[in-house]
């Protein structure tokens, strides 16, 4: 049985850092909608409330039911949270009179035990908040104070509830709250007695036996992509259940150069049941003529679905379908407040279950990236695997922008290979998170020997990140882009051009399309 905590996400950007920090401690924290709490059983050890970008002033403020937690568990309120704490037992919340957004220090600890154990004055914590608590509420009493918020921090007085219960103004999920890792381990393993023994090993032997018990005596199904995900989600199952896991790997025509061959051999020695499946025309067949991003992805998600259905109907009696969809895939499909606004389709292709009548199996449903990383490395898998860089589902159909034809494809495959292998000859392949080569829907004039060149350019693309969610561009070496840029240059005949993308996330997303 996991011991968990429990966080209700009010919307705020940070929801899933506070998940994060929580797994840094090796205690599981999972994060749900704050109108959707599930009943507390004996595994929910804490709560959490996040922040929101609601004000609890508001007419549409969001309304926890606090009547089912305040004195059942105990409870960490942050900005948000803190303040409808504060709101709801009668203290009272104003608008700042300034925003209250960035760097601040803990001028005064009032009181260095329970939450604020091993603070000191001086700590640096990050504020982002309009509104401001000026009164707390008579059951409870002040923490912490800065030189511009007062009520930075309180907690409930001994006694005044069953379980304790603690609210800040400013977010210790964030790095530039320098000691916010302590305070969240004073919560989560002093107050609330988590035991932190939510590791790698811990996580394996649950899912395995977790999976044994579900599945039973019968047959999976997984579509391998080649990227960490499928992969480590292949060899959970394949540990579980032995070579009643059957595995496909398509080629849609949108890998890497030489990837479907490389990536099958890679498979080589695991003892997984892979079949490689060609069907590269069927994709560009598909996608001639289109040049929308999202029908792109839409045209290239049901030929996957087609092709797939038609070759598992030469299998039999296989009931489940296996996916390697991730913690991040699962949050981002849930609103805390309506629908949410579709940025782009998700890669795991929703309609197969529907049509093949199989249930679904993700072993990693709960798990971040780098989680997921850590363990591959526990089941014993290759570096080559566990550190591949996130490869988009669509492929490189939504790094060339435009419609689709196999000569572009091959065009942006020389182009990309000769990146890619240049960042691991400088080295520089495991020190940023993702990398690609996107080809443009443009040509420019370029001069080559003594003719005029007319001809494509692409993009080279390199981020740094955890998860996904944000990234910063990688700031690779003047000399390693200029080496790839005269590569490429004069070895792919149509490129007379390479530029280098230097945006972030947000308000950029990684890919282009």
């Amino acid at each position: 049985m996991t011991e968990k905590v429990l966080i209700l996400d009010f919307g705020s950007q940070y929801t899933q850092l506070i998940a994060r920090r929580i797994r840094e401690l090796n205690v599981y924290s999972e994060i749900v909608p704050f109108n959707k709490v599930p009943e507390l059983d004996d595994t929910i050890k804490a709560v959490i409330l996040s922040g929101s970008p609601f004000s609890v002033r508001e007419e549409r403020a969001l309304h926890p039911n606090l009547e089912a937690l305040i004195g059942k568990r105990p409870v960490l309120g942050i900005c948000y949270g803190a303040q409808y704490i504060a709101q709801h037992f009668g203290g009272r919340v104003e608008q700042s009179e300034t925003r209250e957004y960035g760097k601040a220090n803990l001028a005064v600890i009032h009181k260095k035990e329970g939450l604020m154990a091993g603070l000191e004055a001086g700590s640096q914590v990050w504020m982002s908040h309009g509104d401001t608590i000026k009164e707390i509420p008579t059951q409870f009493e002040l923490l912490a104070s800065t030189a511009d918020v007062e009520v930075a921090a309180y907690g409930s007085k001994p006694g005044a509830f069953r379980q304790p219960v603690y609210c800040i103004q400013f977010h210790p999920e964030v790095y530039h709250s320098l000691d916010g890792k302590d305070l969240l381990k004073n919560f989560v393993i002093d107050i609330a007695g988590c035991t932190g023994n939510w590791t790698p090993a811990h996580f394996v032997d649950d899912t395995v036996a977790e999976l044994q018990a579900k599945i039973g005596d019968d047959r999976v199904l997984l579509g391998l992509s080649g990227g960490v995900d499928s992969s480590v989600a292949a060899m959970l199952l394949h540990r579980a259940i032995g070579d009643r896991l059957f595995c496909f790997f398509i080629d849609n025509g949108l890998l890497r150069k030489d990837e479907f061959e490389e990536v099958l051999k890679s498979y080589d020695g695991m003892g997984l049941n892979v079949k490689g499946i060609d069907a590269k025309q069927e994709f560009y067949d598909a996608l001639a003529g289109i040049s929308d991003p999202e029908k792109k992805r839409k045209a290239i998600g049901k030929t996957f679905i087609d092709v797939f259905d038609r070759e598992a109907k030469k299998l039999t009696n296989i009931k489940y379908l296996a996916q390697g969809t991730i913690y991040p895939d699962v949050i981002e499909s849930v609103s805390v407040h309506g629908p949410s606004v579709t940025i782009k389709s998700h890669h795991n292709v929703g309609g197969l279950p529907a049509k093949m009548g199989l249930k679904i199996v993700e072993p990693l449903r709960f798990l971040f990236k780098d989680e997921v990383r850590r363990v591959g490395t526990q089941l014993g898998m290759a570096d080559h695997l566990i550190k591949r860089h996130p490869f988009p589902g669509p492929g490189l159909a939504i790094r060339i922008l435009g419609d689709i034809t196999p000569e572009k494809v091959d065009l942006l495959q020389k182009a990309d290979a000769i990146y890619i292998n240049k960042l691991r000859e400088y080295g520089l392949y495991d020190k940023v998170w993702q990398a690609g080569t996107i080809l443009l829907p443009v040509q420019s004039v370029g001069v080559m020997g003594d003719e005029r060149t007319y001809e494509q350019a692409v993009v080279l693309r390199a981020v740094n990140s955890t998860d996904g969610m944000t990234a910063e561009w990688s700031h690779l070496p003047y000399d390693f882009l200029a080496a790839v840029s005269s590569s490429i240059i004069n070895n792919v005949k149509g490129i007379n051009r390479v530029v280098y993308d230097i945006s972030t996330k947000p308000p950029a997303t990684i890919e282009w399309e």
